[in-house]
């Protein structure tokens, strides 16, 4: 038994753990008490505080450094934290809800109350995706789930048929990213509540849209996070990361660390009827267990779909291959797919032609766009110039449903000092050619919320931490970009959104008017005619593609040639010039063409010309 079993009846009076396993967060027993748990090795004595009442209740020891404690007649709503012995009063890291934020009360909330429609959904083919990233702060004016749902049926007549929500576990202050997040179980406050949540997720699958959510188990906030300090079990010095010690997998009293963790993947899934999951920079997850965690979470999460279709995708800048492996039947032994931020690298270095920070190792952008349409990873064990260290591994054997591709995300936007939209810094024509690339490509494609009307807005990276912690984050901001020739005096550091600044935040939230203005609406009606071809001529050929089904080639020209095997002997040929001058065709093209972008004539691929065929 897991230490999320379920309770088991007993007799014993009120307050004693007998019979109960330990648990994170609270849970109703079969005669309606609740059961409060928490691990807290590093105490001798934990009390549990109930709002309202005026002495504080102790907490029975249990093994392995648990403490619980039933409460009988405790209803929904009840506000609870648990005290250390020196008096501090923390909140549930398990928390199910945050009232007043982090560092308040945690809530009980009872997630059976709510009337789901979705009985029905057994959710759509990985093949099928198409990707919507958003953050829900900043999707609408509002900046909460409810103000979401008035948006899907925006998201349904473009064609998308994924969305993909950024982090919203709780987080300090009232605007984030999401990658910030201390109480993991806990959707931020600032959203609404979990049932707001919930009935986004039910809205999504009654129009046939699938929800994916963005999850961080690399690190912790820096602000609001008391679980180490009662349990230091949590973090090991043996392993460090960009944000401290790395979080412990595989060390000593791992154990319920791994619990607390893979318990919340399918929390996610099972609470919360949620289709997948996208893990945020797994690079930075340590472990020597025998059984890797990220092995242990795909399994468990999987099951936790109880036959859903279950969609788990790594963000990896080691691009690791194998966590992508296929079993024999094709289906994904772990990861459905890995956001392939080569390919964006490629694209983005061919319409720009920046080659400061990591595009300098995309300078040779023709070629290696080629071998990663047709193979997944640019890098395949090279030594990237960046580094100069040998990046990710062999990928030919992967199908190309193994990669998310992109042109933008929140990441590629929202980490340029200004926060940029990729179309804001090429020219139109270059834009146009990497879109109708990624959208048509045998890969799972990504758009990032307001690209598909070339919004205006940017996507600015904020905060709303106070105090010492957000002037520390405002300066570290600037510093972080001195090393950027556009940035590289003090004098042009000033011109660096303050990530503290509401303003920061509101600069970047869509403004859905402009959708109704003559240049958006175009713009959003190509988009929808790409996708439309996407779904009539790519994705009833994916299904069960298996890997090595692609050859390129780049021309004496540098015209990109690639061509993949589908299924039913259909064969999808790719021609794209990515330059401002045109190149001559030497060779007839054959099969019939589902999409042209530029002048293509006869003899000639124009300036930013792609073509698409089908054989």
């Amino acid at each position: 038994m897991t230490l999320l079993d379920n309770a088991v009846p007993t007799d014993e009076p009120s307050g004693s753990m007998q019979g109960t396993k330990p648990h994170f967060g609270p849970r109703k027993l079969w005669d309606g008490s609740q059961a409060f748990c928490l691990w807290a090795p590093a105490e001798q004595a934990i009390s549990l505080r109930l709002e309202g009442e005026a002495a504080d209740r102790p907490m029975e020891p249990m093994e392995n450094g648990w403490f619980g404690l039933t409460v009988p007649d405790l209803g929904t709503g009840a506000l609870y934290r648990f005290v250390l012995p020196d008096g501090t009063a923390v909140a549930d890291p398990a928390s199910r809800f945050q009232p007043s934020d982090v560092t308040g009360p945690s809530e009980i909330v009872d997630a059976e109350a709510f009337g789901w429609t979705d009985a029905a959904w057994q959710g759509r083919p990985w093949e099928e995706c198409v990707i919507y990233e958003l953050h829900i702060g900043s999707f609408t004016v509002e900046g909460t789930f409810e103000a979401a749902i008035g948006k899907l049926d925006h998201l349904v007549k473009l064609g998308i048929t994924a969305i993909e929500i950024m982090p919203v576990a709780d987080f300090p202050g009232n605007r984030n990213w999401g990658y910030d997040g201390v109480l993991l179980y806990a959707p931020d406050s600032s959203y609404g509540r979990p049932d707001d949540l919930r009935r986004l997720v039910d809205a999504a699958h009654a129009k046939n849209l699938m929800v994916l959510l963005d999850v961080v188990y690399n690190h912790f906030g820096p602000e609001g996070n008391y679980m180490g300090r009662y349990a230091p079990q949590l973090f090991t010095d043996k392993h460090k990361t960009p944000w401290g010690n790395a979080i412990n997998y595989g060390d000593e009293g791992s154990e319920n660390v791994r619990e607390f963790i893979i318990g919340n993947a399918c929390y996610w899934i099972t609470d919360f009827h949620l289709d997948g999951l996208r893990f945020d920079a797994v690079h930075a997850i340590v472990d020597e267990s025998p059984v890797h965690v990220l092995q242990e979470m795909a399994e468990r999460v999987r099951a936790a779909g109880k036959g859903r279709q279950i969609h788990l995708v790594l963000e990896n800048d080691l691009n690791q291959a194998h966590l992508l492996a296929r079993n024999p039947d094709n289906t994904p032994k772990w990861y459905n797919a890995q956001w392939n931020d080569d390919f964006h690298h490629c694209l983005h270095a061919a319409a720009t032609h920046e080659d400061f920070g990591y595009y300098c190792a995309y300078t040779e952008c023709v070629p290696l766009t080629a071998r990663s349409l047709a193979q997944g990873f640019a890098y395949q064990g090279e030594v990237s110039p960046f580094t100069d260290r040998p990046r990710g591994e062999i990928s030919a054997f992967l199908p190309p449903t193994a990669f998310v591709s992109f042109i933008q995300n929140h990441d590629q936007i929202g980490n340029r000092a200004l926060g940029e939209r990729i179309t804001d810094i090429c020219s139109n024509e270059a834009g146009r050619a990497i879109t109708a690339i990624y959208l048509l490509a045998p890969e799972i494609p990504l758009l990032f919320m307001g690209e598909e009307w070339r919004a205006d807005q940017p996507f600015q990276y904020f905060c709303g931490f106070e105090g010492e912690l957000a002037e520390a984050i405002r300066k570290g901001r600037r510093e972080e970009f001195s090393g950027n020739p556009a940035f590289d005096d003090p004098a042009k550091q000033e011109l660096i959104p303050d990530p503290i600044d509401p303003a920061t935040f509101e600069r970047s939230k869509l403004e859905w008017s402009d959708l109704a203005q003559d240049g958006h609406r175009a713009w959003f009606d190509w988009y929808r005619g790409l996708i439309a071809v996407r779904k009539r001529e790519v994705i009833p050929y994916l299904g069960g593609a298996s890997g090595g089904i692609a050859k390129y080639r780049v021309t004496a020209e540098q015209c990109i040639q690639v061509e993949w095997s589908l299924a039913d002997n259909r064969t999808l040929h790719l021609s794209a010039n990515l330059h401002s001058t045109p190149v001559p065709m030497t060779e007839s093209l054959p099969g019939t063409v589902i999409w042209k972008e530029g002048v293509v004539e006869d003899k000639e691929m124009g300036p930013w010309s792609v073509l698409w065929r089908v054989g």
